[in-house]
């Protein structure tokens, strides 16, 4: 059996270790990637607030600081690793990150009623997503997330404390709380998220001065030219628009007439979605062992494909979260799962390899930004449609399907018919 196992973990490990050598090739600058220099961010941005950082104060006249107060902890790691430059060390932390969700995913294969398709599926969509997966700190948020949902079955406190933590770290982990059983398990996990979150977030306050101006800067961002908003002006831009495409707020946003009312109707959007997740929660009737994992990757899809901001490492939410759900065998989630993959697959050209054509709106940059926001709008209508069949439609037929059983009355019956 011992030697079995191994044998049979030689070639997913294999291909993980072929896949991330060529991943940390590209950040290394070793293989070029076409189109923007996808390490930018890091090298530039993200090493510049470690500097201020370093000061004791958030980078508070630094609009692109959009992130809430424990992402200091991201930005700060590499200073763990002093004998290697911030860049490298940043890379290093990105892949041992994405390594213990690997190992994570693989163990958790391995037990009953669960499935190595999580494991493989991950395998797989990092390196779809291509360098920018190790180019930015989703993939820190997207292990904490993926721990807390893996830990939910055995320990509802532990996915709360980790959801509480990854909320204050970058908000959307919250969202893992939104498919907790109800009763005991969700009491414990929303207050353990309480008290965590409000915990790190305290420290983070008393930590350093200016540890919630990133609301300000938030609040102020506009329609990004890869958001599902966008895609009206890539459109009317051929119709004679005014407005253009520039970098704002650290990011390329369409700039000119009638974008702040795309906004606005985008943040409507979301509220609504939401909406329906609350309407959800309330007529849910059966939560699977799955259902924490698929809910929380239902949310995190409205909740990314209604958002201003749709940056490609998004992604790696999504493609965490999917896995997680691949891992429970009572999933259903698998079309949806397989969608967010190939647009993922679709991303990487988006960004960064044709970039410039999706900033020109030109039809080749159109044809790949459409695609990869069709896909996902398709995985995200999917998939709340399998969550409300598996949870509220299907158990309310069966509750229907048993009441004549239940109400059935033998002696009853032979009364009325006579034969008493």
């Amino acid at each position: 059996m011992g030697n079995g196992s191994r044998t049979g973990l030689r070639l997913p490990l294999g291909l993980w270790g072929l896949t991330r050598v060529l991943l940390l090739l590209c950040v290394f600058k070793v293989v070029v990637i076409p189109g923007p220099d996808i390490t930018f961010d890091v090298r530039d941005i993200y090493q510049g607030w470690y500097e201020v950082l370093r000061t004791g104060t958030y980078p508070l006249d630094d609009v692109t600081w959009q992130y809430p107060p424990a992402a200091a902890f991201a930005i700060l790691a590499p200073g763990l690793l002093p004998f290697l430059d911030y860049a490298s060390a940043f890379f290093v932390l990105a892949f041992l990150c994405d390594a213990l969700v690997f190992g994570l995913l693989l163990h958790t294969g391995r037990r009953a009623g669960r499935s190595p398709r999580g494991a493989w599926f991950w395998l797989a969509g990092v390196p779809l997503l291509g360098p920018t997966a190790y180019a930015r700190y989703d993939v820190m948020v997207t292990a904490v997330a993926v721990a807390g949902l893996l830990a939910a079955g055995r320990s509802p406190r532990v996915l709360g404390a980790l959801a509480g933590f990854g909320a204050v770290l970058k908000v959307w982990p919250v969202l893992l709380l939104a498919g907790a059983p109800k009763g005991r398990a969700t009491l414990r996990s929303w207050s353990a998220a309480a008290g965590a979150g409000a915990a790190v977030l305290a420290f983070c306050v008393v930590w350093m001065p200016g540890a919630l101006a990133f609301l300000g800067f938030q609040r102020d961002r506009g329609t990004e030219v890869e958001s599902l908003g966008s895609m009206v002006f890539h459109v009317v831009r051929h119709f004679g628009w005014e407005g253009e495409a520039l970098m704002n707020y650290g990011s390329i946003e369409f700039l000119g007439p009638h974008v702040s009312t795309v906004s606005t109707a985008a943040l409507f959007l979301t509220v609504a979605a939401f909406g329906w997740l609350l309407v959800w929660r309330i007529r849910a009737r059966h939560f699977a062992s799955s259902t924490v994992a698929d809910a929380a990757f239902v949310a995190v899809l409205l909740f990314t494909t209604t958002s201003r901001v749709l940056s490609p490492q998004y992604m790696l939410w999504l493609v965490g979260l999917a896995a997680v759900c691949l891992a429970f065998r009572s999933s259903r989630m698998r079309k949806p799962a397989h969608l967010v993959l190939w647009a993922t697959a679709v991303t990487q050209f988006e960004f960064p390899v044709w970039f410039s054509h999706v900033t020109r709106s030109d039809p080749l940059g159109m044809a790949v930004l459409f695609t990869r926001n069709g896909l996902l709008i398709a995985a995200t209508v999917i998939a709340c449609r399998i969550l409300w069949r598996h949870t509220v439609t299907e158990p309310r037929l069966a509750g229907a399907a048993k009441v004549p059983a239940q109400g059935t009355h033998p002696e009853r019956e032979k009364a009325l018919s006579g034969s008493l």
